[in-house]
Order: C-alpha cells, then sequence, then structure tokens
C-alpha cells in the first residue's frame, strides 16, 4: 500500500508522506516550454498526453509521494456550459451564466465535454510506481462563486451580489454539489486513489452562513465518496477557527489547514483526522536555513501523529525547483 493511504487509512504516522497543491505546474522550467505552446488553458488540461507528462514531471524531478493531476477546479463550470477563459496576469474569465442551460446539462453531457480529464488519469495512473495518484475537484461554494462572480473574488468581491435570488441560488448549488460529486467519482473511477476537495473561497463566508454554503454542501460530497471507500482531503481555505466545527461535521479521512491557522492550535484541538499541509508557500523562496527551521517545525509539532507534508497553500510560480527538493530531501532523513 502507498504511504499516503496508509497514513490516510490506517492513521499511521511512522511515515510523514510528502507531495506539494500545485507542484506540476508554472515554477518549473518543462511546464513553461509546455505552456509557451499551448495558449489557452483549459484546452490543455484537455490534452491527455500533456497532461500526462505535466502531472509527471514534478514526479521525475522529486521524491515525492503522490502525483496531482495536472487540471483545474473551473473544469466544472467549463463541462457545465460556461464559457472559461485565462487572462495573462489577470486570472479566469468567465462567460454569462446562462442557468437554464446549465440545469438541463445531463451528467452524460458534462462526461463527455471533460472526458479527457479521465483519460489523463489512466494514462499517468500506468506511469506511477509507489505514488499515489490524487484526482480533484472544487467545492460548492468556490465553484459557485467563480461560476457567479465570473473571476475571481480577490477584488471588488461582494458576498451580497452573489446571494439576490436565493431560491436561484439554491438550484444552482444543488446543480453544482451534483456534478462535482460526479467528476470526483469519475476521477475515482479512472484511477484516482484519492480525492481532495478545494475550498478556496470558504474564508469569504460569514460565519453565521459556513453550514449553509459550506459544511452541508461538502459533507453530503464527502459521504458519498466515503461510501464508494474513496479517501477525501478537504481543504476549507481561510475559516480560521471553523476548521473545529468543519472536521467535526464533514469528517473527511484528511483535513489541509492553511498557513494562518496555528499549527500548534490544528494539533492540540483537531485530533480525530489526518492533518495535512500548513507551512506558508512563501518560506520556499527563503534560505535552506529558513526553509529547515520551519520544516523542523511542522515535523516537531506532528511528531507521533498521522500528518502529511504539504503547504498551506500552493506551490508560487517563483519557488526555485532546488527548493523543493531540499525539503523533501529533509522530510526524507526524518523518514529513514
Amino acid at each position: 500500500m502507498n504511504k499516503l493511504i496508509e497514513c490516510l487509512i490506517d492513521k499511521n504516522y511512522s511515515y510523514i508522506p510528502v507531495w506539494f497543491m500545485r507542484q506540476a505546474g508554472r515554477y518549473l522550467p518543462e511546464f513553461r516550454e509546455i505552456r509557451k505552446n499551448n495558449k489557452d488553458f483549459i484546452k490543455l488540461c484537455l490534452k491527455p498526453k500533456l497532461v500526462s507528462e505535466i502531472t509527471l514531471q514534478p514526479i521525475k524531478r522529486f521524491n515525492l509521494d503522490a502525483a496531482i493531476i495536472f487540471s483545474d477546479i473551473l473544469i466544472v463550470p467549463y463541462g457545465l456550459g460556461q464559457k472559461v477563459t485565462f487572462k495573462k496576469g489577470f486570472g479566469p474569465l468567465l462567460g454569462n451564466l446562462d442557468w437554464d442551460k446549465i440545469n438541463q446539462t445531463k451528467n452524460k453531457t458534462f462526461i463527455e465535454r471533460v472526458q479527457p480529464v479521465y483519460e489523463s488519469i489512466q494514462k499517468v495512473k500506468k506511469r506511477l510506481n509507489k505514488e499515489c495518484l490524487i484526482g480533484f475537484v472544487g467545492a460548492p461554494w468556490t465553484i459557485l462563486v467563480y461560476m457567479l462572480n465570473k473571476q475571481s473574488p480577490k477584488k471588488n468581491f461582494n458576498i451580497q451580489n452573489i446571494k439576490k435570488n436565493k431560491t436561484l441560488l439554491k438550484d444552482i448549488l444543488r446543480k453544482i454539489e451534483e456534478i462535482i460529486y460526479l467528476h470526483a467519482f469519475k476521477q475515482a473511477e479512472a484511477g484516482a486513489e484519492v480525492i481532495q476537495i478545494f475550498d478556496s473561497w470558504a474564508g469569504l463566508l460569514p460565519e453565521e452562513e459556513l453550514d449553509e454554503y459550506c459544511l452541508n454542501p461538502t459533507k453530503r460530497i464527502v459521504d458519498k465518496l466515503k461510501k464508494s471507500n474513496i479517501p477525501v482531503i478537504c481543504f476549507p481555505r481561510g475559516i480560521r477557527k471553523n476548521y473545529l466545527k468543519f472536521c467535526n461535521i464533514v469528517k473527511p479521512d484528511c483535513v489541509n489547514i492553511d498557513y494562518e491557522i496555528d499549527p500548534g492550535w490544528a494539533r492540540k484541538n483537531i485530533n480525530n483526522v489526518v492533518i495535512q499541509g500548513g507551512m506558508d508557500p512563501k518560506i520556499l523562496l527563503k534560505k535552506e536555513t529558513e526553509i529547515k527551521k520551519n520544516v523542523d517545525k511542522f515535523l516537531r509539532i506532528f511528531n507521533n501523529y498521522p500528518y502529511i507534508f504539504n503547504l498551506g497553500h500552493g506551490v508560487l510560480p517563483e519557488t526555485k525547483p532546488e527548493s523543493i527538493e531540499y525539503l523533501v530531501k529533509l522530510i526524507k532523513e526524518k523518514n529513514v
């Protein structure tokens, strides 16, 4: 059994698995070379040969315990018929949301549109040895935000604009939830051994609305996946002390903490779930002494606890591959 799966399922803490969110992508020169010739990002995510190559690039470079399929959470709106493009220096741009069109999108139609993702997973799976293969989806709230806001909510986001029509909102959320589960299940069927659910914008929710938009929809997806024996990692970024409530209600196999969470608090309070991540990605931009100091801190805090080493967000584009290599080496030395 893969070491990461052992940690997730058996709560084994004798070995610390290591992988990184966004480990396949923009910080690697070999990825940038491919990207140069593939300007349309969504189209690139739907080219199995290239997706397989990109997914395996960090596996060839580093001694990692998992590969995460190169894709994007916005494959879901794309599969539902909403236009998705990526503007350089700006991020994603989505077209107008046609609810009738989305509502009438059959599961079969969605699967046909995003079929290359599942083909990519099959291709990667054949080429992995001991590494675990991770598939992923966006959580319902985060996908809803993108579909209605039509761009990243980093700037000028007003939650009230999204909540104007409560009935429509509930209908859209229900449809998104159904499709996210379908997409996650199809990835597992194709060969992904673990599914990570990214709720990148959970931190935008007022506390009193966390249950309705974040916890309950995510719990329903997690419950269904667990019934099929598919391990689930959740990343509800930015919800602060509500990580504890999230774990108690959603009950994922593992929770990824973000870098604003005190890892000591997480270790003390979240004691019924495997913990993943937490280190600030900016640490990887610093000198080796600083990287070692932070890695040692996390390993000390999570000593004798089922923990997967990762970051509190994705690898930054300006990260040097040598820094990743050094960090992985530190973890592997501890595992000897």
